[in-house]
């Protein structure tokens, strides 16, 4: 399952943000989007989890959940 990851602090890095899932599963991919002019992250990104039990339990544990200062966002991508 795909999981979008909104809300991201600009200083949250793609190793911490693996980290944070990898705490409630097996992580299949992880990407942070990164602004192409300022190669910062434009504070979000996409976490795959093959197992979408999982997933779900990621999904309920991280959303609203505070990370450096930041209450991120997640939900199953389109």
């Amino acid at each position: 399952m795909k999981l979008l990851i909104r809300n991201l602090a600009r200083t949250t890095t793609e190793e911490q943000l693996r980290a944070m899932f990898e705490a409630h599963g097996s992580v299949q991919s992880c990407t942070l989007v990164i602004d192409k002019d300022t190669g910062k992250s434009k504070g979000f990104g996409f976490v795959e989890m093959p197992r979408q039990g999982e997933a779900k339990a990621a999904i309920s544990v991280l959303n609203g959940k505070d990370i450096d200062g930041s209450k991120i966002r997640v939900k199953k991508s389109e």
